[in-house]
């Protein structure tokens, strides 16, 4: 094992994560091509080593050191969508980690989309798709709603707004995840009225610490539990213009 995988392994390794030589040497291959595409395209602002270790790396792969979720996620056949998955995060190491998995990388930008599907295949991943497209219209395609166990983002949005866009994707017993950073409490009480409205149960709310940087992360976990109505997620710009947990019942 060179160098790079060993330095992987050993940061996931104090993470909670546990990786083979392979995957330690596909995650090193995807920071080395990240970083020379990044040189031609906004894809991330943290590409030193290390730091992308903990804050890309580490982060992706959070619920996975997590018990209640560890089983749950290594089941075979799993599938996932990561959408608004910008430079592959959080689907891309998750794909990496659960190769038994099935996972979908969406985002609405082209040339980030066709950097995924370059690494893909630079890493000869066969267990992951890429889709262009956004949220409002993939959602409304039977070969998307409700069809996922489970749907994650990182995406940089309240997490009212990001429920109508995710929760549509879950299938009924399904979860949605999002990243968030702490305090997050306040922000998962205003949600509560939209999941109810999309068919979800939550949020629940499990904190974690990035090994090396001590950065305190949390993630919003949000249970399917019916349905959700057709008419959401609603057109583009209304559910950031006014988010369901401001709408009156």
């Amino acid at each position: 094992m060179n160098e790079g995988c060993q330095i992987i392994k050993q940061k996931l390794e104090a993470a909670g994560l546990t990786l083979n030589e392979k995957q330690s040497a596909q995650l090193l291959s995807y920071y080395t091509e990240l970083v020379r595409q990044n040189e031609h395209m906004n894809l991330t602002a943290i590409t030193e080593f290390e730091e992308v270790l903990d804050k890309h790396f580490a982060d992706s792969l959070a619920p996975l050191a997590m018990e209640e979720f560890n089983t749950w996620l290594k089941q075979e056949g799993r599938t996932i969508l990561d959408m608004g998955t910008g430079a592959g995060f959080p689907g891309l190491p998750l794909a990496i980690a659960l190769p038994e998995a099935r996972v979908t990388l969406a985002d609405s930008l082209k040339k980030r989309t066709s950097f995924l599907y370059d690494t893909i295949q630079m890493l000869k991943l066969d267990n992951v798709q890429v889709v262009n497209g956004r949220a409002e219209d993939l959602a409304k395609e039977a070969a998307y709603r409700e069809n996922f166990d489970l749907v994650v983002s990182r995406a940089v949005a309240d997490l009212p707004v990001l429920c109508e866009y995710c929760l549509p994707f879950v299938s009924v017993g399904g979860l949605f995840i999002a990243w968030k950073g702490p305090g997050i409490q306040e922000e998962a009480q205003k949600a509560e009225d939209a999941t109810i409205l999309l068919g979800g149960a939550g949020p629940e709310i499990y904190d974690y610490t990035l090994p090396g940087s001590g950065i305190r992360h949390s993630l919003a976990v949000i249970r399917k539990a019916a349905g959700t109505p057709g008419k959401y997620p609603r057109r583009a710009g209304i559910p950031t213009k006014r988010p369901l947990g401001s709408l009156k019942k």
